[in-house]
């Protein structure tokens, strides 16, 4: 296994009789999810997910990928939440956050669809301009607003510019397998179309078609990455959480919940793992808060933000934990210059490899941390590479799983990201919103 919880900076927070108490909780909810008769058991699909996925779509994509990797030099992903964070996470976690800034043989990716903004929407529009364009749009139904805007203002830029025929050569749409409105259309138009499983949400779909297709268009090994993932799914299997890592994390997190412990930080000391965190949020926040339960997910990038949210983890309100996320060998390495003059009086770093001075700076942090208060949970990841990183997303995806149900939700649906929706679209004016309309701008005028 490339990925190893460690718990030494945990353990004075914790007593061995609280593991004992959890464990029959733990079961239970391993139980749960392996016979799959829990909440949300319709959504399950990704727990097979890694060794069960569709073979002959899996072959679709990498010749997709080609395809797009021969005809385009930008690829645009159309896509919000889970639709789009997954397969960013990965780019950036194994090329770069800088990919689209290196020298490369593969497109630029960039992501729109994502927010509300008539700047972002702009930018994006002009990184088209003299350039060959593809589209990768992803929406279970088309009609959800931010990445229906993006998708229409992007089809006819595609359109005026290669004609309808040309332009069906270069929309590649990741939607529902038989239903819905951007399945109809698509289907009418005679774009290449890939599924969205019905049963694997939004925030575990970054394994399926969702993705894996811009995943593979970056030049990264998409087999690597499922194998990854399946190597977790069968080590993760015994509920003993003395002998599975991946439950301890999950027992460990509601532990500390129950002891005031609401917001956890996961903490990385690679600016490659930015975006990753990112996915980690909606992960765990979008699974774990409901009815009124649940721990606050953030995050911070080492050493950067020991200058700034680095004062209130060690001397702040003492709600929070952390949970390091440690790549041990990221394949890169520098050596610190000698300074003749040493004008900066660092020359007892002269010589040292920056990798050991990144380690040291984590090691005087999170004893710092634990000093003040803060239990650290570690979690070692051996290498920066695909299978690897399968690994750690199955193992999130799980731990995530089992922690829901450890808190007494459904970890697999997500009521409340409704509720600003159904606002919006009464002060828009969308038919059928009267009453509600009339309503709020009550409010709003009061």
């Amino acid at each position: 296994m490339s990925i190893k919880l460690n718990d030494k900076y945990v353990s004075s927070f914790i007593n061995g009789h609280e593991y004992a108490r959890m464990q029959a909780q733990v079961t239970a909810a391993d139980k749960m999810l392996r016979e799959k008769n829990g909440p949300g058991n319709d959504f399950l699909g990704w727990v097979d997910l890694p060794e069960a996925y569709d073979k002959e779509e899996f072959a679709r994509i990498k010749a997709c990928a080609a395809k797009i990797q021969n005809s385009c030099d930008l690829l645009i992903v159309v896509g919000i939440g889970g639709s789009y964070l997954g397969a960013r996470a990965v780019i950036e976690f194994l090329k770069s956050p800088l990919y689209n800034n290196l020298k490369k043989n593969t497109p630029d990716i960039h992501f729109a669809g994502n927010c509300i903004s008539a700047d972002s929407l702009n930018e994006i529009l002009a990184l088209c301009e003299g350039r060959d364009v593809c589209v990768n749009v992803i929406s279970k139904s088309g009609t959800t607003t931010e990445p229906a805007v993006a998708f229409r203002v992007l089809r006819t830029l595609l359109e005026e510019r290669y004609g309808k025929n040309g332009a069906k050569e270069r929309i590649f749409v990741t939607t529902d397998k038989a239903k819905g409105t951007l399945k109809q259309f698509s289907t009418e138009a005679g774009y290449e179309t890939f599924v969205v499983p019905d049963d694997v949400g939004g925030r575990f779909s970054v394994l399926t078609a969702v993705g894996l297709l811009p995943i593979a268009v970056a030049g990264i090994d998409i087999d690597a990455l499922m194998a990854g993932a399946a190597s977790a799914s069968h080590t993760y299997t015994d509920a003993d959480i003395t002998k599975n890592d991946c439950y301890r994390y999950a027992a460990i997190r509601n532990i500390l919940y129950r002891k005031g412990k609401t917001v956890e930080v996961l903490a990385s000391y690679e600016p490659f793992s930015a975006m990753f965190n990112e996915w980690w949020k909606q992960l765990y926040g979008e699974s774990e808060g409901k009815d009124q339960r649940g721990i606050f997910p953030a995050s911070v990038i080492f050493s950067t933000d020991l200058h700034s949210l680095g004062q209130f983890i060690q001397d702040g309100n003492r709600t929070l934990f952390e949970t390091v996320v440690d790549i041990l060998d990221t394949g890169s390495s520098f050596e610190i210059p000698d300074d003749p003059a040493n004008i900066d009086g660092l020359n007892f770093l002269s010589g040292m490899d920056l990798n050991r001075v990144k380690k040291m700076a984590m090691q005087g942090t999170i004893l710092a941390h634990v000093d003040g208060g803060v239990p650290n949970i570690l979690i070692e990841v051996s290498e920066r590479n695909e299978f690897a990183l399968g690994e750690l997303i199955y193992f999130f995806e799980l731990s995530c799983a089992i922690s829901g149900y450890l808190l007494a939700v459904n970890p697999f649906d997500q009521p409340g990201v409704e509720s600003y929706k159904k606002n919006m679209f009464a002060l828009l004016g969308k038919p059928g919103y009267e009453d509600l309309r009339t309503t709020l701008e009550k409010r709003l005028a009061d």
